[in-house]
């Protein structure tokens, strides 16, 4: 098993969950942390401190009871107000700080952060240099492969990175141009790895141990990121992770996981409050659900449903004649 280290954290779990906004929140990290995955980081959470006493923002910054080591990911264009969020979250027991410069989405471009930080090097360093200065624990990154196909300058960012103190670089295979459209590429990703002694993190369209093993052997990364794959199976990492390790792991029988997901819906459910916990959980169960031959049926009974005691009721209402059990798994 490969292992790694940042700072003081070693890692001896190539396999990590990625970030994802609206997704990744605190009760589905703690779930993929305790069914294998090595790492989890935090959603991006603004770096406009004043913000984050919004509930939105109160939720990305909830670390409670998550197994450790802790990665807050910080978005943002200023350098001092990504310094100072750097700070804030060290205190609220943050261990290691993560620089968002791979969010492709319209409304974080259009504050110039995110993937749009990769069009402006200058202004990466400064942020890199206050970040570092900032705080006492380590800093690290993640990053596209650069904005568009003329100009994949994440090498050359990531080449900077590690001169100005940061401890890992963590590459999508896309550019933001890219956004999710096509396949990601590993060439600049080894390219990356050519350029920096860091730790360095692959990511992109990684569903299965066989493309695990393909993405670390074409670029020499130390571990990779798994984003989309997890969604409806929170499994997968801890799967990955057993395989590449020589040991056998499956997913376990279908009541099992039936009865796993419940616990989620209803983690998920007092984590954001009863309305809130409702629509958020949807997501959840569509993507779990469309893993099943006969799961598209089974989810047009629950998609309508608005009281969260029916919703956890219904869901487990599957281990009985739902149809799950004798339904054919879509494997990824």
């Amino acid at each position: 098993m490969i292992s790694l280290r940042i700072g003081s954290h070693q890692f001896d779990n190539p396999i990590w969950l990625a970030p994802m906004a609206g997704v990744t929140d605190r009760p589905i990290r703690i779930l993929c942390r305790t069914l294998g995955a090595g790492m989890a980081i935090s959603e991006m959470i603004h770096s406009d401190i004043s913000l984050w006493d919004k509930k939105k923002s109160e939720r990305r910054l909830n670390i409670r009871d998550e197994p450790g080591p802790i990665s807050i990911q910080i978005a943002g264009y200023d350098p001092r107000m990504m310094a100072k969020a750097a700070r804030a979250s060290e205190e609220r027991g943050a261990d290691i700080i993560d620089i968002n410069l791979g969010c492709p989405a319209k409304k974080v471009l259009k504050k110039a952060a995110g993937s749009a930080l990769m069009r402006d090097e200058a202004l990466c360093a400064k942020i890199f240099r206050q970040v570092v200065s900032a705080v006492q624990i380590p800093v690290t990154v993640k990053m596209r492969t650069g904005w568009d196909h003329l100009s994949k300058n994440g090498p050359v960012i990531a080449k900077m990175a590690e001169g100005l103190g940061l401890q890992a670089v963590t590459m999508h295979g896309r550019t933001r141009c890219d956004m999710y459209k096509g396949d990601a590429e590993y060439d600049t990703i080894q390219r990356t790895r050519e350029a920096v002694q860091i730790p360095l993190i692959a990511n992109g369209d990684i569903t299965s141990t066989q493309k695990a093993r393909e993405v670390l052997s074409a670029t020499g990364a130390d571990a990779v990121m798994i984003g989309r794959g997890t969604q409806g199976d929170p499994w997968l990492p801890g799967i990955i992770a057993a395989e590449l390790d020589g040991r056998s792991l499956s997913r376990p029988p279908v009541d099992v996981q039936i009865l796993t997901m419940a616990e989620l819906i209803r983690e998920i459910q007092l984590f954001y409050g009863e309305k809130t916990g409702v629509k958020m959980a949807r997501k959840h169960l569509q993507w779990f659900l469309k893993r099943f031959a006969n799961g598209l049926e089974a989810w047009s009974h629950l998609h309508p449903l608005v009281d969260p005691d029916e919703q956890y009721q219904r869901f487990i209402e599957l281990i009985d004649g739902g149809g799950l059990r004798d339904g054919i798994e879509r494997t990824g």
